[in-house]
């Protein structure tokens, strides 16, 4: 797991398991944890790591339900969980989902983990809405399209946006269940003037971005969600994003829309 500090009280770890991130966000002596990495023994070492990086974690967001983005909870079972209204409207009807999907890809990785994962008490945030860190606040946003669900959340005091499954530089925009190709523009027609207001974007899988290549990838994202509208079978994916994997990502997306 990779660990670099964007800003003094923002520090994103990355997993090894498809990039997916996890960000500490602090205030004064408070700190937040935006969803997580995959690997137990990643999630065995985070609690000390961001402890040792001076975060001290009193609770946990996630930025939708896909279960890559809930595991926080198997390292910081004691801490509540929040989650934007419309990923707790989709926990509710998806009872069960989020643990079913992650015994399959265990199972297909030969993964062991000392137990399943349990949601506990989850907390609903508004959306749009603010949320308190010590002496500042964060921005919730709306994000779905991608899926049904999804929240963004901007820190303004540190200049950093958490963006969820949105803007990634190793990933093709991809629609998942319930997501829209209308609903993803409208997300990254409401992500552009929060990157204005940002220094770095973190999406949920890849790099922190700087600003300038947000917004490049931003503008790349809607050149191909134009081609996935037309039904383009081979269209010209964005350099860094056009393997062989987002090509089955792609064919996945059509079938999506089919």
């Amino acid at each position: 797991m990779r660990a670099v500090s964007v800003h003094p009280d923002a520090l994103v770890l990355t997993s090894r398991m498809w990039q997916t991130t996890a960000t500490a966000l602090r205030a004064g002596d408070e700190a937040l944890l935006i969803d997580s990495p995959f690997f137990p023994d990643e999630l065995e070492i985070l609690p000390g790591l961001v402890r040792q990086a001076g975060f001290d974690v009193r609770g946990l967001l996630a930025t939708h339900a896909d279960f890559d983005h809930l595991l926080g909870r198997l390292a910081f079972p004691e801490l509540p969980l929040g989650v934007g209204e419309p990923t707790m409207l989709r926990l509710r009807a998806e009872p069960g989902a989020a643990q079913r999907a992650l015994r399959d890809q265990d199972e297909e990785l030969y993964v062991e983990r000392s137990g399943p994962l349990g949601l506990g008490q989850v907390q609903s945030l508004p959306v749009p809405g603010r949320l308190e860190l010590g002496p500042a606040e964060l921005e919730l946003h709306a994000a779905g399209g991608h899926t049904a669900d999804g929240t963004a959340i901007f820190d303004p005091r540190a200049e950093v946006l958490v963006c969820g499954d949105y803007l990634s530089d190793v990933e093709i925009p991809t629609l998942g269940e319930g997501g829209s190709l209308d609903s993803y523009r409208t997300t990254l027609a409401g992500l552009a003037p929060l990157l204005d207001r940002a220094n770095v974007a973190v999406p949920g899988h890849g790099s922190p971005l700087e600003r300038e290549n947000a917004l490049r990838i931003l503008d790349e994202d809607l050149a191909y969600l134009d081609a996935l509208e037309r039904g383009e079978e081979r269209p010209a994916l964005p350099a860094g994003r056009d393997g062989g994997r987002q090509r089955e990502l792609h064919a996945g997306n059509l079938a999506t829309l089919a």
